[in-house]
Formats: C-alpha cells, structure tokens, sequence
C-alpha cells in the first residue's frame, strides 16, 4: 500500500533533508527556478498564517472547493500540515490512496478537488512523532511523489508558523503565490506579519491578506458584533501596501461543515458566507491572472517594494 511504502522510506531515511540555512542562502541568491514547477500544475498557491487557530485550512478547503465548482477550474489541494492534518476530515476523505504503475500516489478526489494529506497515509489518530527531515521527507512524497496529472491551481494548506517546513515548500515548490489567513486580532495579526516577512524573505508574492471572523451577525436581530476587533487585517493590509482580497465571517455553518465534511460553499451555497469565499476565489483569480499578464508585477514583489510602516 501507499501509505506504508512511504513510512518505510521514510523510516529508512531516503531522501536527505537539506538545512535551513542552506535553503535560505539559495533563495536569496535569487534560484527560483523552473525545475520546481510540478509537472501538469500551472500556479501553485500557499493558504498560509502565522499561527494556528485562524481558520487557514478552513479557508484552504472553501477556496478549493469554490475554484473547482464556481470557476470550473482543475483544482489540487495538499494538506501540507503533518503534525496536524485536517483536511481529510474537512473533504470527507479516509482512503488510501493508490500507486499508479509509475509508482506514484494518486490524489484522492472530493467535491471535484484532487486532495493529498498526510492524514490519508496514517491510520486514524495515530500521533505523528517525526523530527524534521522525515517530515520534509514526507512533503516532497506528498508533492512530487503524487500524480497530481494537469491542474490549473494546487492550493497548499500550509502548517502553521514560519519554521522548517514552511521554508521547505516555499523554496522547493515554485510557488506562484501567498495567501495570508489572519483574524482582525492584534495577536494574530502580530504572527501574520512574520509570515508576511517570510515569504518576503523566500521571495513569494504575496497575493493578499484575508481576514477571517471579521464579524458576526446575530441571526436573531443581525446585528454585528466583531469579537476579533474591526477591520484588523484590512488595516493591516493598507499598512503594508498589501490588498485584502477577502472578509469572511465567523459563522456556525463554517464549523459545521468542517466537522461534517462537507465544506459551506457545497452545504449552502447561497449564502452570505458561502459568497464571501467565492469572492476570494474570485480575487485570487483575478491576481494570478495579474501576475502572468504582467511579470513585472511579480519581480516587484519578490523584491519587497518598500512597504509603508
């Protein structure tokens, strides 16, 4: 089985991890190169934050999802968090997934989304106990060792922080750019600016922040009230010289769907929140579609045009 070829390898230390500090000498000599692109794959995008408990994979999941059947895009989505992975619960997914004759995984498909997860290679609440080169290990498997065949977009729920893995994907993955998931609280915003710098630092563009349980709206007497604080990662955005490309609420039907399986863009699709996350797909849409009209828009960022503080 998949899943037990690959903790074999792993166990036996097949792939050699390389050092941060190696990793980030090549990124800032500039080595984005073309090899990193994942063959079939067109753009590549991190779902990303600073901390955990933001809604990232939440975001990840709806923003897949509503590429894939509102914008009738070829959709993948690797869960790329292996401490934690989430996404196989979030997509209603639980088997294993298959080896194709050339030896590599095929992605497992919900919801017209191509989905990979460390959760799909483990059994059910098994802790996963790895120093980091096996799990670096793990996320080249789970990146160039899976047939992900021709997408258009491969959203990857990264974990959170700003650590090893992270810098890993970033700098082995030719990622086309960074979506930042914050909440509107200033602790939360304060961890988003170093995942901001990050990427700034692994030369990423960042394609925009969103801002996740902006508000909520009592279904009794619709009445706002925001527990996070107000239009934090708006601010934020605006500071940095950044744009928002999504406000999403803090709704019961988020985190039923999420436990469910069933992501809300599929259980409610018109609703309010539901729209606010094709809103999203629809700007990350349209700045990729910015990104490759005009390159020069892509070079700036990668260089960190001098951000307003």
């Amino acid at each position: 089985m998949a899943s037990v070829a690959l903790l074999r390898s792993l166990r036996r230390g097949e792939t050699r991890a390389t050092s941060v500090s190696d990793k980030f000498s090549s990124a800032s000599a500039g080595g984005r190169k073309t090899e990193l692109r994942l063959d079939g794959v067109k753009d590549i995008i991190a779902v990303a934050s600073g901390k955990g408990g933001v809604g990232k994979s939440s975001t990840a999941v709806n923003l897949a999802v509503a590429l894939a059947n509102r914008f009738k895009l070829k959709i993948g989505l690797l869960d790329a968090d292996v401490y934690g992975p989430s996404v196989p619960i979030m997509m209603s997914i639980n088997q294993k997934p298959q080896v194709n004759q050339d030896m590599k995984m095929i992605p497992v498909e919900n919801y017209g989304v191509k989905c990979m997860s460390m959760g799909l290679l483990v059994e059910k609440d098994a802790p996963i106990v790895w120093r980091g080169p096996m799990v670096m290990s793990a996320l080249a498997k789970m990146t160039r060792g899976v047939d992900w065949g021709d997408l258009d977009v491969l959203v990857v729920d990264m974990p959170p922080g700003t650590g090893d893995a992270q810098i890993t994907i970033s700098q082995n993955l030719k990622l086309s750019g960074a979506v930042i998931v914050s909440t509107p609280q200033d602790v939360a915003l304060a961890d988003a600016n170093r995942g901001i710098s990050m990427f700034d630092k692994v030369r990423v563009p960042i394609l925009g922040l969103v801002e996740n349980m902006s508000c909520f709206v009592c279904p009794h007497c619709n009445e706002a009230s925001f527990i996070f604080g107000k239009e934090g990662a708006r601010q934020m955005a605006a500071k940095k010289g950044l744009k928002l490309i999504g406000e999403i609420p803090l709704e019961m039907k988020i985190r039923e769907g999420s436990d469910e399986g069933v992501p809300v863009v599929v259980s409610s699709p018109g609703s309010v929140v539901s729209k606010a996350y094709e809103d999203l797909a629809q700007n990350v849409v349209n700045r990729l579609k910015e990104l490759h009209d005009n390159p020069e828009n892509e070079i700036q960022m990668k260089l960190n045009v001098p951000h307003s503080s």
